[in-house]
This record gives C-alpha cells, sequence and structure tokens, in this order.
C-alpha cells in the first residue's frame, strides 16, 4: 500500500530519503519515507526551486507503481510461444547466447538498442558504451528523438548547444511577458504552472494551441492557428516585429548573425497572408509583436506542439529567430528556452544512447571526440561505430534484410509511442530475437523473448538532468523487490557474458558517474566537476561544470553562445506545410497530446487505480458542429480512421477545438493507440516523425466497441495476435 501524503500533514520524518519525482523533466523535489514494518511507501512534496514544494496528482501517487499488482518480479523466457519464469542466469545467457549468434550470422549491426528518456544518465551511458563496445553495433537511439530532437537540432543551429532551457525556471517569474508555443503545463507538469502566474496576472501570457487547453485559459491571449502551421504564424509575428519597430537593432549588431537571410523569408509572410493559412487574425499576430517587444524581460518558449513536425526544426528555428530580433536570448530576465518532457529528456540526449553521438555531447563523427571516449574507455578509437539510423528508421528496419534481426529495449514501450504504431509492432513481433528490460508488463514487453524485470526510481540512486540543465540526485529509499535487478546489472551481467572484462561495465551507479564525467570532459554537456558528494551536500548544479570548484553554469549564453565567434545564428526558413494534409477521404486534422492524469505511453501510469478512475478512458475530443457532421454526439464510440490505420475513442464534444481539428491523447494500448494514426514522415534534420498532423476520417463504430474501448483488465499480445495471461496476471512476490 502507499499513502499519498497530504500537503499541511506535519513535519518530514527522519527517516524520510530526499529524492525527486519518477516522472516528468520538472523533476518535483519529493521526499520518500519507507514504513517501518515494510508495508508501505509515503511520499510528499518538498521544497525546491523547480516545484515550489508542489506537485501533481501523478507525484503524489508515483509510489504505488513500486507495488503495482502487475510489477515484474522474475525474469521471463519464452518456451514454445509462451513466456515463463526463469533464473537471472538462465535469462542473461539467453540473451547474450542469441545476441552472439545474430551477429556472427549476420554482423554486428543486426543487433540493435533502444533505450529512453526516462533512463538515468548513468544508465543512459551505459546503454551507449555497451551498445558500441561490448556489442559494436552503430543501432542504438531512443524514444527520446520522438520528444526533443527538433528542439535540440534548431537550439544546436542557432546557439550553438543546445541546452533545452538555459536558465533557471525561476526567471520567468519576473517576466512582463511569455510566449508559450505547442505547450500545455498546467496538464503535463502542473507545478510549471506557477513561474508562468505572475506574466499571466499582468496581462502578458500568450499560448498558441489548436486546443484551449487548461494553459491556454490561463492567458491574455491564446492564439489557434491551424494544427501544421506554426512556422507561418511564427513569420507572421517577426513581419510584424520587424515593421512594428520592435527589433532590437544593437543587439543584432553585437551579438547575432544572418538575420538580412532570415529577413528574406519572412518579408513574404506579412500578417494578413498569414491569416489565410493559419486561422490567426492579423491583429493578434501584431499583438503579441508588441506585448513581447514593449516587455522589459520576455521569453519564447516552445514544446512537442512546434516540435513534432516534419518541419519541427525549422518551426522551431522561425520561433528562435523571433526571439532574437527581439534581443532576448542570453539576456537576464529573457529568453528562448524548450520545455522538455520526459524525466531526463535533457541528460538522455547527452550521454551517448543517441544514434550519432558520444558521452558530453559530443558528436560521434568527431576524430577528437572519438579518441577522448576510447581513451576513457580504453580501446582502439577506430573499433568505435560510427553514427546509426534515427529511432523510427531503426524500427522501421527491424527483421528485414537490412535491419536489425534483434533488439534489446529499455525504458520504452515502442509498440504504444511510436508512430505508425501497428507497423512498428509487427516489425517488432517479426525480429529474431526481441529482449526488453522493464518494470511491469507494457505492451512492448509481451512481445519480447526474454523480459529483464528491472528497479525504479525510488529503488536505486542515479542522477537525472532537468529542464533546466540541473543535475539532480535520486536516492534510494527502499529496497527493490526480490528477483529485481537493476539496469545497469542487466548491461554489466550482459558484457561479461560477450566477454568483457568485468571492470569495463560496473553496476555501482556512483562509480558509472565518475567514468561519465571524465569522458564528457571537455565537452558542451562537461559534468567533470559534477560529484555524487557536491550533489549530496545540496548543490545546485547546472551544467557545464568543467573542473570540482566551478559553481555551474545556469546562465551560460549571458557572455555569449557556443559558436566560435560567440554569435547565435538567425536561420532563413519559410513555411511549406504538414506532409499530409486533410482531403475529401480524410477531412479533418488530428493532433496528439497528453493528459494530466497520464504520461506518456501509459505503462506505469496505468497501473495506478486513482489515475485510472481519474482518466482512464481513451477519447476524441470533437467539435459539436463537427461531430453533428459526422452523425456523432457527445459518449458515442467514434472509429478515427487514418491511412495507417484505425483508432476506437469515446467522442468528447468541446466547443473550444477547432472544427477543422480532432485530438486524441496518446497513453491507451491495443486498438485505442493513438498511434495507429499518426504519420511517421520525417524532418529531414532532427528525424523527428510527424506526430502532431495527420489527416482523418470520423465515423461511428458500427457494432459493439471492441475488447479495450472501455477500461479493462487486459492481457498484453503476443506476437502472434493472442493474449498471454500469464505475463498479464503476474504479481509481485
Amino acid at each position: 500500500m502507499v499513502d499519498a501524503a497530504q500537503p499541511g500533514t506535519g513535519d518530514v520524518p527522519s527517516t524520510a530519503t530526499p529524492s525527486h519525482c519518477s516522472y516528468c523533466a520538472l523533476q518535483c523535489a519529493m521526499h520518500i519515507t519507507a514504513d517501518a514494518d515494510g508495508a508501505g511507501v509515503t511520499v510528499a512534496p518538498r521544497s525546491f526551486p523547480t516545484n515550489g514544494g508542489g506537485m501533481c496528482q501523478k507525484g503524489w501517487t508515483a509510489a504505488e507503481v513500486l507495488d503495482a499488482p502487475a510489477r515484474l518480479t522474475t525474469p521471463l523466457v519464452r518456451r514454445h510461444g509462451r513466456l515463463h519464469e526463469a533464473s537471472w542466469d538462465e535469462a542473461l545467457t539467453v540473451v547474450a547466447g542469441a545476441l552472439r549468434d545474430i551477429q556472427a550470422e549476420h554482423g554486428p549491426d543486426a543487433v540493435g538498442v533502444f533505450g529512453g528518456g526516462g533512463l538515468t544518465n548513468e544508465k543512459c551511458y551505459l546503454l551507449g558504451k555497451f551498445a558500441r563496445v561490448a556489442l559494436r553495433t552503430s543501432v542504438i537511439d531512443y524514444n527520446g528523438r520522438f520528444c526533443m530532437s527538433s528542439a535540440a537540432a534548431a537550439g544546436n543551429r542557432a546557439f550553438g548547444m543546445d541546452r533545452g532551457m538555459p536558465f533557471p525556471v525561476t526567471d520567468l517569474a519576473n517576466a512582463d511577458a511569455i510566449l508559450l508555443v505547442g505547450a500545455n503545463p498546467a496538464d503535463t507538469m502542473p507545478p510549471f504552472v506557477q513561474h508562468l502566474s505572475p506574466a499571466a496576472g499582468g496581462g502578458g501570457l500568450i499560448v498558441v494551441d489548436p486546443r484551449r487547453t487548461a494553459t491556454a485559459a490561463r492567458a491574455s491571449l491564446h492564439l489557434q492557428p491551424a494544427p501544421g502551421t506554426d512556422l507561418a504564424l511564427a513569420l507572421g509575428i517577426l513581419h510584424a516585429a520587424v515593421t512594428g519597430d520592435y527589433v532590437d537593432e544593437a543587439y543584432l549588431a553585437d551579438r547575432t548573425a544572418g538575420f538580412d537571410e532570415a529577413w528574406r523569408q519572412a518579408a513574404a509572410w506579412w500578417p494578413e497572408r498569414v491569416e489565410q493559412v493559419t486561422g490567426v487574425a492579423a491583429a493578434d499576430q501584431r499583438r503579441v509583436a508588441a506585448l513581447l517587444g514593449r516587455a522589459r524581460n520576455a521569453y519564447v518558449l516552445t514544446a512537442r506542439g512546434s516540435e513534432q513536425h516534419a518541419t519541427g526544426t525549422d518551426t522551431v528555428s522561425a520561433w528562435i529567430n523571433l526571439a532574437l530580433a527581439l534581443g532576448l536570448p542570453g539576456r537576464h530576465g529573457s529568453g528562448y528556452g524548450c520545455l522538455t518532457g520526459q524525466g531526463n529528456g535533457q541528460g538522455g540526449r547527452e550521454h551517448g544512447q543517441k544514434a550519432d553521438q558520444l558521452p558530453g555531447y559530443r558528436p560521434i563523427t568527431d576524430p577528437a571526440a572519438r579518441e577522448h571516449v576510447a581513451g576513457v574507455w580504453g580501446i582502439d578509437s577506430d573499433s568505435l561505430p560510427g553514427p546509426g539510423p534515427s529511432a523510427y528508421e531503426l524500427l522501421d528496419a527491424l527483421g528485414s534484410e537490412t535491419g536489425p534481426r534483434a533488439l534489446l529495449v529499455f525504458g520504452s514501450n515502442i509498440a504504444v509511442s511510436a508512430p505508425r504504431a501497428e507497423h512498428v509492432t509487427r516489425r517488432l513481433a517479426g525480429l529474431d530475437f526481441l529482449a526488453v528490460a522493464d518494470v511491469v508488463p507494457s505492451e512492448t514487453a509481451a512481445l519480447a523473448d526474454v523480459v529483464l524485470p528491472v528497479t525504479q526510481w525510488a529503488e536505486e540512486d542515479g542522477t537525472m538532468t532537468n529542464l533546466e540543465g540541473r543535475v539532480l540526485l535520486r536516492r534510494k529509499a527502499v529496497d527493490p523487490p526480490a528477483g529485481v535487478r537493476s539496469d545497469l546489472d542487466v548491461l554489466a551481467g550482459l558484457a561479461s557474458r560477450l566477454g568483457q572484462p568485468a571492470e569495463r561495465f560496473p553496476a555501482d551507479p556512483e562509480v558509472v558517474f565518475d567514468e561519465l564525467r571524465r569522458a564528457s570532459a571537455g565537452g558542451f554537456a562537461d559534468y567533470s566537476g559534477i560529484s555524487y558528494d557536491r550533489l549530496r551536500g545540496g548543490e545546485q548544479l547546472h551544467w557545464p561544470v568543467p573542473h570540482a570548484e566551478h559553481p555551474g553554469t545556469p546562465r551560460p549564453f549571458l557572455d555569449g553562445f557556443a559558436h566560435p565567434d560567440g554569435r547565435a545564428r538567425f536561420v532563413p526558413v519559410t513555411h511549406t506545410g504538414p506532409a499530409e494534409v486533410p482531403d475529401e477521404e480524410y477531412p479533418l486534422v488530428a493532433t496528439t497530446g497528453r493528459l494530466l492524469a497520464q504520461y506518456q505511453s501509459g505503462a506505469q501510469t496505468r497501473q495506478v487505480a486513482e489515475l485510472m478512475a481519474a482518466q482512464g478512458e481513451m477519447f476524441v475530443e470533437v467539435h459539436p458542429d463537427t461531430a453533428r457532421r459526422f452523425g456523432l454526439a457527445d459518449g458515442d464510440v467514434a472509429e478515427v480512421t487514418s491511412r495507417r490505420g484505425t483508432t476506437v475513442a469515446v467522442v468528447r464534444c468541446a466547443p473550444s477545438i477547432r472544427p477543422d481539428t480532432v485530438f486524441l491523447p496518446f497513453h491507451f494500448p491495443e486498438q485505442q493507440r493513438a498511434n495507429l494514426l499518426t504519420n511517421p514522415a520525417l524532418d529531414p534534420t532532427s528525424r523527428m516523425p510527424e506526430f502532431k498532423v495527420c489527416a482523418v476520417q470520423l465515423n461511428k463504430q458500427p457494432s459493439e466497441p471492441p475488447a479495450g474501448t472501455e477500461r479493462a483488465e487486459q492481457a498484453p499480445s503476443t506476437p502472434d495476435g493472442s493474449h498471454d495471461p500469464e505475463l498479464a496476471a503476474r504479481e509481485v512476490g
């Protein structure tokens, strides 16, 4: 049992462990207390700059996943088509043997690795090292490719470095104006909203979202562009800023390069033209330019709504161009930032689990970077593989003649979270071998040949890097169930069975972090001056921290940007539109997003009864006029169909959504998967799929809803499509 403590219930017990939440990138600070009799765990918020002593419903109930009835506690190995309990030695030996045999026949890249943005820095680091040293494969990427990659690419080319939010979140409280694009933190990270409140109270909060979300309801001005037209809107507001004389000419001259080229593109997108494309009134575009341009302190913040497009990198670049024209980035009290989503979405893309990257945010193609990291790892740099395919390209190639024949998955539920999900599920089922490390029987684990039960956030030490680039220590507060091992233990065990020396793959997180420090030294994301001792001592360290006496770098761009000349770069961009547009057959636009009581693929949050009671039903949000047009009413069960598949969902009528748009949350399994619809068209730079726009049709379901439309305990599917009740019913024990 878990006792979700409430505010004001008394002093913190002396046995409480200070730590951080298991969910989003805000990484709310909390105390975790194990009951003396071992019967339960209590969580309560603690005061910290990011969350100010607050915590959302997911945080309050986070500990319930520790003893969820479906918790995996024993390795499972598939025999004769079904998963059976096995010893750790058998499970690891089966995995290592399968990987060795497949590589012997088909080569190193016949084995792929897929990581996650919720893994600790230590796990991300060791996973990348394991792929490139123990497996010698170039085929490794992670689910963060589906979250932050467009903003990261845009930040790198504008500023020379990607640190999603290059200032503390507390700086936002002094802003007169904040432009928030494609973000709904009131639902996705509620304690963050306190930092927006001063601007909102002063009439300076502007929200760009096709839906009237809980965040948009707090805004002084809510712009509702058609999905996929954010780039045009950014160009229109930049045009209004230039013609309204809000451009900071001295800043452009002293701190930037390339404005003239960017303006040549934006000059063709005057607000009235943009209104025809986006649906946002020209007057509102000019009002945004005036609010930002007249503010003493202002911020432009973006999130998934602007990034998850086939033009996501250019879209974010357009918003950065606006911020640069106004003279915001690198100025104390103003700036541009991106709201990272996953718990370690920032650190997860810094230390080597990304296809083109080595630790310290180093490019894997850089000879000096390869030499440095190889020296830390004790190998020849020539043995390091080069860059591999991006996440969707990796998944799309699974089981094919040219793709991986085996896949290891850590911290990701691909079968629910990937675009074109049914196709990806078939690819997973067609592998020669699939191994999954997870805490609960996710939809991806149900397809595996071997399932490895691993520890959760409160059962292990490890560092996370939050949305500000602040490195945090999450501490072990409780022992894991008997039979559960950490991901680091799993990697160490596999590496030794693949012939690696034991000391090359340590399982102690602090030892791994000390090696990460050395590997990151001199890179953009330099952690070399950070230690567990400094973090235990309460030091608040934002990277880079290049030596042990360094205080950290909360605002890295105040004295200059990371390009060699210290200047930020404008990037010329123009609007081309989404990869798929509505037509007679598919007349509506579907967009996807998150809910307050659910998280990512739902593998964890769907284990919590309170969260399922709050928001446990798949739905499609539709304008009432649109629902009537398609013969639907509130509460009906509808089929939402794209060129890739059909999702079944309950109709929820919302007069605030655009009539040409429907919204679906992406947390639910089987026939409720929103990603059965989504388009895998990729951004040419970031390789981000276009999650936010696809053309759909809407129909009333002709018969009873299939199993899973109404919430019930469901057995995960096996590769042959049958259900595996043994895996679904597995309990803690």
